[in-house]
């Protein structure tokens, strides 16, 4: 006779009852996805050196247009509190000091990923699109191009285009703000 186990799913709620409390500590390398505490991947010198790449980028451009939110964590719903690699928020006045942003906070999502593109490309960007984010881009390292996902529903991203290396990308938010893709892969 097979036992089930019933999973706890957590809520972002209870995910930072759990910081306070000391079950975790707030540099831990954790996300809370769709309900599960998950581990975050090593940072490794390639992936790093590409989010600084995009953040520069961003600063430059965007400078007082954006909040350019590097590794910090975005509330996309009850369950979902992922911490990706840059977003660019509409800015506010408190820098979102008072609270986390909400999806509708969120002008861009960028995902750059070393080992975790299969994970970040099914769960994330299905998890973005979901919540109503406009657009999410999936940065996969290994494969030199940028995943551009648009058209956000409850299915998932209706719109990707893959742009390689000498084509160009911007923000639906930022239209004028075109970055070449060999500008962020390095």
């Amino acid at each position: 006779m097979a036992v089930q186990l019933q999973r706890k799913l957590f809520t972002t709620d209870e995910y930072h009852q759990m910081i306070q409390v000391g079950v975790f500590h707030e540099d831990d390398r954790l996300e809370l996805i769709e309900g599960e505490i998950a581990e975050m991947s090593p940072i490794s010198p390639k992936h790093a050196g590409c989010v600084n790449r995009l953040a520069d980028l961003f600063y430059d451009r965007l400078r007082r247009r954006a909040i350019v939110a590097v590794q910090n964590p975005v509330r996309v719903s009850q369950r979902s509190e992922p911490q990706p690699d840059l977003a660019l928020l509409r800015p506010r006045p408190t820098y979102y000091g008072n609270l986390h942003p909400a999806p509708e906070d969120v002008l861009l999502i960028v995902e750059v990923s070393d080992t975790s593109a299969e994970f970040d490309r099914e769960v994330k960007m299905s998890m973005y699109a979901k919540a109503g984010i406009a657009e999410s881009w999936l940065v996969p390292l290994a494969d030199e191009w940028v995943e551009v996902y648009r058209e956000p529903s409850p299915l998932g991203y209706k719109s990707m285009r893959r742009a390689v290396s000498g084509e160009s990308v911007a923000p639906l938010a930022f239209p004028d703000v075109l970055l070449d893709v060999s500008e962020i892969i390095g």
